[in-house]
């Protein structure tokens, strides 16, 4: 309970209509920007798959830039924000969701165009529901996010395991802790989110806010993207 505890001894010189405007404006920041990158994504995914574009580059080695590209801006983003001017980290942030439409492309290919739209909008609202309790509850989930990032390690050793043995069981079990696990995270990042403005509302500049806003909606960019892949894998569709 610590943490909310630091939270409130932070924002004690501020009202509460104050408190709640405050919160408010920051986390429709961090949806707003996260939906734009969601909406940039699916774009380019589209272009990409349709106009031919994946498929010219899937048959050379810049597939490999494609697939790893988003992973190197991520850890970049992440290692320089604290350094980084707020128009740049939101410059570097619409890079990545681009990289991520091109490097998503293949799902309009290996899916169909239903099965796409269906998962996307189970997703959309799992993830609303999920963030709508992370954000209202007065529960800690600091416990539970620990819990969820050792889910979470343990379910990229399996994946990686199920490169090489292409058991389907396998792959369906994945599917389905996958989506439990992002579940899960979209709550406790939502709280996380929230609990960080609360602690840093005293003496955040503008730039630094605006920063938190844009790391924010890359964390629940993240959790959307990854509850729509697993999402997309338990519900089927495939093209074959």
């Amino acid at each position: 309970m610590n943490n909310f505890n630091n939270a409130q001894s932070s924002i004690a010189n501020l009202s509460q209509a104050q408190i709640d405007e405050g919160l408010r404006t920051h986390m429709l920041r961090v949806y707003n920007y996260m939906s734009a990158a969601l909406a940039l994504t699916g774009i380019v995914a589209w272009f990409s798959a349709t106009s031919g574009l994946y498929i010219a580059i899937a048959n050379t080695m810049l597939i490999y830039v494609v697939m790893f590209a988003p992973l190197g801006v991520v850890f970049y983003f992440a290692s320089k924000i604290n350094s980084m001017t707020a128009s740049k980290a939101q410059s570097v942030f619409w890079i990545f969701a681009g990289l991520m439409g091109l490097s998503l492309s293949y799902i309009f290919l290996a899916y169909t165009g239903t099965a796409v739209f269906q998962a996307f909008f189970v997703t959309a609202g799992a993830f609303a529901s999920l963030s709508l309790w992370g954000y209202t509850t007065k529960r800690d989930l600091s416990a539970m996010g620990a819990f969820l990032m050792m889910g979470l390690f343990g379910l990229i050793i399996a994946s990686v395991v199920n490169l090489f043995v292409g058991s389907g069981q396998m792959s369906f079990l994945i599917s389905i802790f996958g989506v439990l696990i992002f579940s899960g995270l979209t709550a406790w990042d939502t709280q996380k989110i929230k609990r960080d403005w609360l602690n840093r509302v005293q003496y955040s500049s503008a730039e630094a806010a605006e920063k938190s806003a844009i790391m924010g909606s890359l964390t629940l960019y993240l959790d959307f993207i990854n509850l729509f892949l697993f999402m997309l894998r338990f519900m089927g569709g495939n093209r074959d």
